[in-house]
């Protein structure tokens, strides 16, 4: 996992470059901030048995794309795509994959951004590219996640129908809301 940990502070160097480069030249800060977290073993196994693959190294770093993960917060909805536009100006990450569940939310409600880059990491004089998942949101949105989060995965967290339906309505009014603010900000 040290290889993990150091992509994931090769990426969080990048986003300081991006947030202090932004903030300089528009007098506004669009990263409220940053969170990394790297997959626990436990956590792999329950993912490589969900999806029926082999239990090898291999197997792990070739098929599960967010062992190191980065989540970055912007104030304002409007903040997300400017991140992602910067992240891709890296010459050195190559952006594998994108997933955009701010302009098509997920059924439940869940927005967000997702790219999954790699980027290369030195260890021992041997480079190494390194999968890692950025996700992307605005307070708002990150607010609403960590909540249903919570809410699904507390001990017997079972969601009903009329639950499901609540936490979509939620979702709907935080993005009315996150619309909104946008609209005052640049007034």
């Amino acid at each position: 996992m040290y290889i993990y940990s150091k992509a994931l502070k090769e990426m969080e160097k990048k986003i300081n470059i991006i947030k202090y480069d932004y903030e300089y030249l528009n007098k506004y800060s669009s990263i409220d901030h940053v969170m990394s977290r790297i997959k626990s073993p436990e956590s792999l196994l329950n993912k490589m048995k969900l999806d029926n693959l082999e239990f090898t190294y291999s197997s792990m770093i070739n098929n599960i794309n967010d062992i190191a993960g980065i989540r970055i917060i912007c104030p304002l909805k409007s903040d997300i795509f400017t991140m992602r536009k910067y992240i891709e100006e890296f010459n050195d990450i190559t952006v594998i994959k994108e997933k955009d569940y701010v302009t098509h939310p997920k059924p439940s409600g869940y927005s967000s951004y997702h790219m999954i880059v790699e980027l290369p990491v030195f260890v021992d004089n041997n480079l190494n590219n390194v999968k890692v998942e950025i996700q992307i949101r605005s307070l708002a949105m990150d607010f609403w996640a960590s909540l249903e989060h919570k809410i699904k995965y507390k001990p017997n967290g079972e969601v009903n129908e009329d639950l499901s339906k609540e936490l979509v309505k939620c979702a709907k009014e935080i993005n009315k809301l996150d619309n909104k603010m946008i609209k005052f900000f640049r007034k």
